[in-house]
């Protein structure tokens, strides 16, 4: 594989990063009980000194794979000097993970500044228990005066405030939500790197990778629907549905 990369890199002079489970180690203290050098570590350090690739410490934890018996450091990133000069404050932390034995990494090169992000109507929004009852029902509690436009266009406003207000209680920031999860995950993780976990530690363990998993579904979900651009915003009809049933309700109404 180190000759194949090199034969690519010859190819390109570009700045570039290459991540992902690489299947060794660079040290012995990246294995669980190592002591020795093998060659094969040699070789993946012979390959990272050769293209002066840059192979930053890593945060969060000592290890990226680990099972009942065993754990080492598999996975990172290593990118060019090239590279690194496009980002500024880079970091590469370890997260906690759910599913796999393995523990994602997250690569960081900065931050940037969001503008005012417009109302949309969410799809995740679908999947909690009793959501359309609950537009109904704040559907039939607006009450206005004026010609049907006028009283369409008033209540699209009231739902508006009210899906706005109820999102915020009901999700939060999804991100952020699932950020705090990882936090607690990320101790009893480390912890159970050291010491083993109390029966209490395993089911909270548990339930956080649970917790984690829901809302990385409902992420999923609302990340699909914006690379779609199939989100309502103010103005726009693209949410069939939701503006149909809308309508038809208020047709029902007069």
């Amino acid at each position: 594989m180190w000759e194949e990369l090199t034969g690519l890199i010859s190819w390109w002079d570009v700045p570039w990063c290459l991540g992902g489970d690489f299947n060794i180690i660079r040290f012995p203290s990246e294995r669980l009980g190592a002591a020795s050098f093998s060659r094969a570590m040699n070789g993946f350090s012979d390959f990272v000194s050769l293209h002066g690739l840059m192979d930053i410490h890593m945060e969060g934890g000592l290890f990226t794979w680990s099972n009942s018996s065993s754990a080492s450091r598999l996975d990172r990133f290593l990118f060019s000097p090239l590279f690194g000069d496009h980002f500024s404050q880079f970091s590469q932390k370890r997260l906690s993970r759910v599913l796999s034995d393995h523990f994602p990494i997250l690569l960081e090169g900065g931050s940037f500044r969001r503008g005012k992000i417009p109302f949309r109507f969410e799809n995740m929004w679908l999947r909690v228990d009793n959501f359309v009852d609950k537009v109904k029902e704040w559907w039939a509690s607006y009450v206005f005066q004026g010609t049907p436009s006028f009283i369409l266009a008033k209540k699209l406003a009231a739902l508006k405030l009210d899906l706005k207000k109820w999102n915020e209680a009901e999700f939060g920031n999804v991100s952020f939500k699932k950020q705090a999860l990882w936090g607690k995950l990320n101790v009893l993780d480390a912890k159970e790197e050291n010491h083993r976990l109390t029966a209490e530690e395993k089911l909270e363990q548990s339930n956080l990778r649970t917790d984690i998993e829901k809302l990385t579904l409902m992420e999923e979900i609302s990340w699909k629907q914006k690379s779609r651009v199939l989100h309502l915003k103010e103005g726009d009809a693209n949410t069939k549905f939701f503006i149909e049933w809308l309508t038809l309700t208020e047709k029902i109404m007069v």
